[in-house]
């Protein structure tokens, strides 16, 4: 899938997958009154600075049955609930199956502690 705007990626998407996306952008752009959104490297992203990969902060990528929801810096978080799995890097992500995996007030969290890391 080609797009060029994180619109087009998410109506792109299928059923559930597309509710997810639906579901959660507004919740990241809650959490980063700051940040900006951006397509870079094929998928939606959310960056600090004025250009996609400046000073970026999480990620939404659709897969066959999931979509990760990916914080660059996850593994520094505080995460009392036990769901970000250690990626590459600092990476942390969550696979979201349903809407229902999406938890508006842990994300938030976590999104706000991630935009602390890069503002410090």
């Amino acid at each position: 899938m080609s797009s060029t705007n994180i619109t087009d990626y998410l109506t792109g998407l299928d059923g559930a997958l597309r509710e997810i996306g639906e579901k959660l952008r507004p919740v990241i752009d809650a959490a980063l009154p700051g940040g900006s959104g951006a397509m870079w490297h094929g998928h939606p992203t959310w960056n600090l600075g004025d250009k996609p990969g400046k000073n970026p902060i999480c990620l939404v990528k659709a897969y066959g049955s999931y979509v990760t929801f990916g914080l660059w810096r996850g593994q520094e978080l505080v995460d009392s609930s036990g769901r970000l799995i250690a990626g590459a890097r600092q990476m942390a992500s969550v696979k979201l199956r349903t809407v229902d995996d999406i938890d508006p007030d842990l994300f938030t969290d976590w999104l706000r502690q991630a935009c602390d890391l890069e503002t410090r």
